[in-house]
């Protein structure tokens, strides 16, 4: 029987060259010249860190355009909802998931029960596996997590017939 496995991962290497292109890039900024700031990475989660709310703001602008180029999902990402103010320094962390956790997957089988197609899910850990009797049906339903609002980037793969 077909089958795929659905899987929220990030890049680690991409993600990495993220950090490196948007630090190199706040070097060369006039408005971070004589500031001290820094953007850090430490696993999966990034610290911006500046001398001012504003100034961790712009870094986080900085920061997700970089991804961007690097094709690194933001949308998943967990961010503090204010700097933290500490000392000299304000400091504002992302934190980058890995994994589907347990509520999301559930809504993920969840959508793909309602929508009534010929496919099983089961969730499998971190993934969720999909299974039909036709690859029409697969495709199908991953068209329709492509247009769901799951909060979460999702990835596709171990696609076998």
């Amino acid at each position: 029987m077909p089958s795929f496995d659905i899987v929220s991962e990030t890049n680690e290497v991409e993600l990495r060259n993220a950090v490196d292109n948007a630090v190199r890039e706040m070097g060369t900024r006039f408005d971070f010249r004589g500031v001290e700031s820094s953007i850090e990475l430490k696993e999966l989660t990034v610290t911006l860190r500046s001398e001012s709310d504003f100034q961790v703001r712009q870094l986080e602008d900085l920061f997700r355009n970089h991804c961007t180029k690097r094709n690194v999902d933001v949308s998943g990402v967990d961010i503090e909802d204010e700097p933290v103010h500490s000392g000299k320094f304000y400091s504002l962390n992302m934190t980058f998931k890995q994994g589907i956790d347990q509520p999301v997957a559930k809504d993920i089988v969840k959508i793909l029960k309602e929508a009534k197609l010929k496919v099983q899910a089961s969730i499998q850990g971190d993934k969720v596996r999909v299974t039909g009797k036709k690859r029409d049906d697969l495709q199908e339903a991953i068209a329709l997590l492509k247009k769901s609002d799951v909060k979460l980037p999702l990835q596709y793969e171990n696609f076998r017939d």
